[in-house]
């Protein structure tokens, strides 16, 4: 990257000038956005600037109490190719394993119960696909559905607003809720149906009940479904694919710069000459330093973008600003196995109405084969606290967590063991919110930026929040840039979000 007090290199090829692109944000969008523009047969020059002293953003490695861990994500959707061979392509693929068990619960009603099968995040096909999980009178209110008028959808509608008036509220506030707040630390009846479950949304347009859509969608998935896992986790941690990618991406002669908060975004002037003409855009950091790119790629969450894109693309901006966050803290706890005993199972979710204060937790060492195998004598707990429009225990200190955690994992399991070890990780602003709307005002602000050449958004605040729909996300912003919009599209009309609990799972 060319910054604009250096004097200029003579980069030109036997094609040209060597094109300089900017990618802002060193979290696996804006990885995943440089290993993608190395990938082109034109010569190319990679900058990454990141603002703080590490790559990876949501995604972190780290350890408690000797163990490898995740401290951030812990798992990829693998019935989708762009994370596992975004792994594979950069080395990793021999360390790629699936979940140990699969078998999760609800802590419900008093009681840890078995998840229920057969329904998209949480929306049941049948009313006997949740017994067990509902009350007598909430499975009886799901049988009125297929009795009811249609419901005017709209172009969106709130995943729990629509479904508390097909099935009942005791659906979403006992399935719903917790699955989608697993997802997007969320409320469900504000979350839009259209851009969190699109393939729900577009099957329920051409369907008179819901519990009928439901099914139409467990059919057409049973018929295409694909064999494997449905997630997939990485030895020693999904953190470790920032890391990877990296390193894959140095190795290609891109560089990363640390440190470097990118705070105005602007178009350069005139051109030095004909045949060296200047590239079309100067960012300034934080520190003063400047950076001349040909194309940049912002991959950054919502707000800092916002910031960035204000002169140049005010209406962007504007849109940007309008998108809400979620935080959240994960709580990771160490026990010796000798004086503490856990459930069978990979863990549990935790329904908001039941007024506990953690929203899950996962036995991660029984969940991850290589935890269990590097630390036998350990078990490692994850627990989370803390979504949209409920973050008042984040507030407490660190021990107070623990504390509230390991009360919590105590009423629902007996665990009444002292951890070895704790460790808190907080995640301000951490996830993106998905309201009624999203995905048109995603639109917009794609229309805004598409207005000026060389310039490309991309992450979780546009295209799914999961790992694949931020590297999808990555690969569609740099191929529009180099001309090609087909991944665009083939990502708006088959999206990356997972159906949880859909056909064979």
């Amino acid at each position: 990257m060319r910054e604009a007090e250096t004097p200029e290199a003579d980069t030109s090829t036997a094609t040209g000038r060597q094109k300089d692109v900017l990618v802002i944000g060193g979290g696996i969008t804006g990885l995943a956005a440089a290993h993608r523009l190395l990938d082109g047969d034109e010569p190319v020059r990679v900058t990454v600037l990141e603002a703080s002293d590490r790559i990876g953003g949501k995604l972190r490695a780290g350890e408690i109490a000797g163990a490898r861990v995740d401290l951030g994500a812990e798992s990829l959707l693998a019935r989708r190719p762009e994370a596992v061979g975004l792994a594979r392509e950069v080395g990793l693929g021999d360390r790629l394993q699936p979940p140990g068990t699969a078998t999760a619960s609800l802590w419900t009603r008093g009681a840890l119960r078995p998840m229920p099968k057969g329904h998209v995040m949480g929306v049941p096909g049948t009313a006997e696909a949740l017994a067990g999980v509902l009350s007598d009178e909430g499975l009886r209110r799901i049988e009125l559905d297929a009795d009811l008028p249609p419901t005017e959808m709209g172009e969106d509608v709130a995943v729990g607003e629509y479904v508390a008036a097909r099935l009942g509220r005791e659906v979403v506030d006992r399935l719903v809720e917790p699955l989608l707040g697993g997802v997007y630390a969320g409320d469900a009846y504000k979350i839009s149906l259209r851009s969190a479950v699109p393939q729900l949304f577009a099957e329920a347009r051409h369907h008179r009940s819901l519990t009928s859509a439901v099914r139409a969608l467990q059919a057409k998935t049973a018929r295409t479904q694909q064999t494997g896992p449905v997630f997939m986790g990485i030895e020693g941690g999904i953190g470790t694919l920032p890391t990877a990618v990296a390193e894959s991406v140095r190795a290609r002669g891109a560089e990363i710069v640390f440190g470097e908060r990118a705070v105005t975004l602007g178009a350069q002037g005139a051109a030095r000459s004909a045949t060296h003409p200047a590239p079309q855009w100067r960012v300034v950091t934080e520190s003063g330093r400047t950076f001349e790119a040909d194309q940049v790629v912002i991959a950054l969450p919502a707000t800092p973008a916002a910031g960035l894109l204000r002169t140049a693309a005010p209406m962007a901006s504007q849109e940007l600003r309008g998108i809400e966050y979620a935080s959240m803290a994960l709580i990771t706890l160490a026990y010796a196995k000798k004086t503490a005993e856990l459930p069978e199972g990979s863990g549990f979710l935790v329904p908001p109405v039941d007024g506990h204060t953690i929203k899950a937790a996962t036995f991660a060492s029984q969940k991850w084969g290589w935890i269990a195998g590097e630390n036998p004598d350990l078990h490692i707990v994850r627990t989370s606290v803390g979504r949209y429009g409920d973050e008042k225990d984040l507030g407490r200190d660190d021990a107070d967590l623990v504390g509230v955690a390991r009360h919590d994992l105590r009423e629902a399991t007996g665990l009444d063991a002292s951890p070895v070890a704790s460790h808190v990780t907080r995640w301000q602003d951490g996830l993106p919110q998905y309201p009624v709307g999203h995905t048109d005002r995603v639109a917009r602000i794609r229309g805004f930026v598409g207005q000026l050449p060389g310039l490309a958004v991309c992450g979780a605040a546009y295209d799914g929040v999961g790992v694949p729909a931020c590297i999808a996300s990555a690969y569609a912003a740099v191929d529009e840039l180099r001309g090609d919009a087909s991944g665009r599209a083939a990502l708006e009309a088959n999206p990356v979000q997972s159906l949880h609990g859909g056909a064979g799972e």
